[in-house]
């Protein structure tokens, strides 16, 4: 029971992103090696946020929310739009299309994270005689979080790659890359400063993905219309 619940929690976990893989054009395109130099730029990406968070936050003495602690927490978060600029401008892809880019670079980002931060824990908890719920949500949340990192590639797409997009979308493309830039210190709010529960902020991350994919998707086709 317990191996069965092991793996029914990594499929949830770690299944979604090859069902996006196989079912989009991307694995028609062969754009796994983009995915995988992708998940090795945010594996870079992780340590170097690594050694920031050690070397600029204390360990906190209270699971309480510090302002200040989660400011810089938030700051050093951008490390990561660094590393999905590197990844979407600087790296070389195959002939593929901006729109197979993204996806690509987002799938692969999404992964490696899913693989760095849960991997672990679900080997260690998910195999344990006790049956929980805390892995289906850590599962749900990944989830969430691929939804968010391809979103969030793709307004970095038409921040940086996309020339001739409209001017009025353009404060707008900026102001949602920013708060999915800021979904980590939001929820982390939510859970240490308002004391939600794990199961009410994975609703609030699914459900606040799939409306800012949905913004997402619809600022990439308004700048994909010709003028």
């Amino acid at each position: 029971m317990t191996v069965f619940h092991f793996f029914n929690c990594a499929i949830l976990t770690f299944g979604p992103h090859a069902v996006y893989y196989s079912a989009t054009p991307l694995s028609e395109y062969d754009t796994l090696g983009t995915s995988v130099k992708a998940a090795l730029v945010y594996l870079g990406t992780a340590l170097v946020k690594l050694v920031c968070i050690a070397t600029f936050l204390k360990v906190p003495e209270n699971d309480g929310f510090d302002p200040y602690q989660e400011l810089l927490k938030g700051l050093i978060g951008f490390i990561d739009v660094a590393g999905l600029y590197f990844a979407l401008t600087q790296l070389t892809h195959r002939n593929i299309s901006q729109n197979h880019k993204f996806q690509a670079v987002g799938l692969g980002w999404a992964f490696a994270d899913s693989v760095l931060h849960r991997l672990a824990p679900l080997w260690v908890g998910a195999r344990g005689l006790e049956f929980t719920y805390e892995y289906i949500l850590q599962g749900l949340e990944a989830n969430a979080n691929l939804v968010v990192t391809v979103s969030l590639a793709a307004l970095g797409s038409l921040m940086w790659l996309r020339k001739n997009k409209p001017k009025t979308l353009i404060p707008i493309i900026y102001v949602c890359a920013g708060i999915l830039a800021t979904m980590p210190s939001i929820t982390s709010y939510l859970m240490r400063g308002l004391g939600w529960h794990l199961p009410k902020v994975v609703g609030f991350e699914l459900f606040t993905s799939f409306v800012m994919a949905f913004i997402s998707w619809q600022l990439f086709s308004a700048c994909q219309r010709p003028a």
